[in-house]
């Protein structure tokens, strides 16, 4: 698991973090301090998850309970984040979209 810092030279009021790997209950607490951190910061951020190859019920909830305190915007998805998302319905309240440009001009 690594957590990218936020892409240089990405225009926008949101920044980007760009993780990669699996999160799950063991893993996740680095990627959510700076989720929160940035969330904090800016009022959201948008998270590119095109690189994010697991991630279970801990992940989703943090995703959802960030949705709730911040503009978070979900950048092309995994298919396994895709997956998880859609499985509960999730993807009729995140806010998806197809590329991280498209999140930005949101």
């Amino acid at each position: 698991m690594t957590i990218d810092e936020p892409r240089p030279g990405v225009s926008g009021p949101l920044p980007v973090l760009a993780p990669h790997g699996d999160f799950d209950q063991d893993t996740l607490p680095p990627l959510e301090v700076r989720i929160r951190e940035a969330a904090d910061a800016h009022g959201g951020l948008i998270l590119d998850a095109s690189r994010i190859t697991f991630g279970d019920s801990t992940f989703l909830r943090l995703l959802l309970t960030i949705h709730q305190e911040a503009e978070l915007r979900i950048a092309a998805p995994s298919p396994a984040i895709t997956r998880l998302i859609r499985l509960i319905g999730a993807d009729q309240v995140l806010h998806i979209h197809p590329t991280v440009e498209d999140a930005q001009t949101t």
